[in-house]
């Protein structure tokens, strides 16, 4: 503890960005596989818990209900407490709530402890996002957000094929029961090397720019009262309904049902979204950073990729080659995941720096409750069909596809309406 209150000296030395950076990476890591873990494991969940699509779906949504509940206020946090106050109580409970999912006797405990896991981890993202604004500069935010998000697809990667041989090994409850103590170590790491600026220095920061010190909710008021910041909102509700309602739970039991590939077929497939994502976070924010002068014009070019690969699996289903579903999902992990990182600079720039958290969690919101809405809704409607061993026909997949490609032109809707200032890119 000593070593933390050495004047902050620690923040001078070489390598101490990129320590709280790999520190937070690997964190984010983590809220991306409690996300999407569900994915590979629809079968054995709701085995254990003797429930239908339509639970499974609200078993699975119950972390995004509290992720999206919390965005809100964990900008305000952020912004307020710091980032390392914030990470670690936070981190404690999603931790809790990871072994508690592990052990959980049935259903109703199961669903109590993914939203544990929601409320917990829903504050690692925007304090991470506010600590890279503070450790780097400007124009460097979306690269580096970027390479936030790649360790993000490192975990959607461990959620698929590393997933399915681990709860080969340990089985899910095992699995889970270690993810949580791993999740303890990391919020300890936090709060031992994370710094924050002190209150002296934030407020001459404040004072040298020229803006004053925000009241606990005027962060809020002034980003919900911005109109450039409504179409960001639209965009992030169905980005979330695309990526989490279909990637995070169905894409894998499509693979199966419909596509007939076994589980760690279907795994390696998946994968491919991680990969994706691992590639287009960081390019995509290298490409708005540098090449472009306004962020819109790649987010408008990801969403239209992306209506463009709703169609053509919505006009093939069954049909792909197995060979071409592995270059399709690596596209969805880059221009539907790793597009992110873009948005979220789009939005942090409408606003001053001292409400970056405020901004970049409200349009988060967005997408977490969105997911909220879209999986126990597709739960829903697969349960329209009868399942036969555990498995969906072909045939109750092709509503839920509709819907997924509908949502995608609403999404490159939203994004035709947002306005920004051009950026000359240095």
């Amino acid at each position: 503890m000593k070593f933390y209150r050495i004047n902050n000296k620690i923040t001078q030395r070489p390598g101490y960005r990129w320590s709280i950076f790999a520190i937070l990476s690997l964190q984010y890591l983590l809220v991306y596989f409690h996300r999407v873990s569900p994915a590979l494991m629809t079968r054995e969940l709701a085995s254990a818990f003797s429930i239908s699509g339509a639970s499974l779906g609200l078993l699975s949504s119950g972390y995004f209900y509290a992720y999206a509940m919390m965005q809100l206020p964990v900008g305000v946090f952020a912004d307020r407490w710091g980032a390392r106050k914030t990470i670690t109580i936070f981190s404690a409970v999603g931790a809790v709530g990871a072994i508690l999912f592990g052990l959980a006797p049935n259903f109703q405990v199961a669903t109590m402890a993914r939203v544990l896991v929601g409320f917990g981890l829903s504050a690692i993202f925007v304090p991470a996002m506010r600590v890279c604004a503070r450790l780097f500069h400007a124009r460097e935010y979306a690269a580096v957000s970027g390479l936030l998000l790649s360790m993000g697809g490192v975990g959607w990667f461990i959620a698929a094929t590393p997933l399915t041989w681990m709860t080969a090994q340990f089985g899910w409850r095992g699995t889970f029961t270690g993810i949580g103590m791993l999740t303890i170590l990391l919020a300890m790491a936090t709060w031992l090397l994370l710094v924050e600026p002190s209150k002296k220095t934030t407020a001459a920061v404040a004072s040298a720019s020229g803006n004053r010190e925000l009241k606990l909710w005027d962060g809020l008021l002034q980003v919900f009262s911005t109109s450039r910041f409504w179409p960001l909102a639209g965009w992030f509700f169905f980005f979330g309904g695309l990526l989490f309602g279909f990637c995070g739970l169905w894409a894998g039991p499509f693979l199966m049902d419909v596509c007939g590939l076994s589980k760690p077929e279907a795994g390696n497939v998946l994968s491919m979204i991680a990969l994706g994502t691992i590639v287009g976070g960081p390019l995509l924010g290298r490409i708005s950073d540098r090449m472009v002068r306004r962020r819109k014009t790649v987010i408008w070019f990801a969403s239209l990729v992306q209506v463009l690969l709703w169609i053509a699996i919505c006009a093939m289903q069954g049909r792909i080659p197995h060979a071409m579903l592995f270059p399709v999902f690596f596209l969805f992990g880059i221009f539907g995941n790793g597009i992110a990182v873009v948005t979220f600079a789009a939005a942090k720039e409408i606003f001053a720096l001292e409400i970056a958290g405020t901004a970049v969690g409200s349009v988060n919101f967005f997408a977490f409750f969105s997911a909220a809405v879209y999986q126990p809704l597709s739960g829903l409607m697969m349960d329209r069909s009868v399942r036969t061993n555990g498995a969906y026909p072909p045939e109750a997949y092709t509503p839920v596809l509709f819907c997924f490609l509908m949502t995608s032109i609403l999404l490159l809707v939203c994004i035709s309406f947002f306005s920004e200032e051009s950026r000359m890119n240095d």
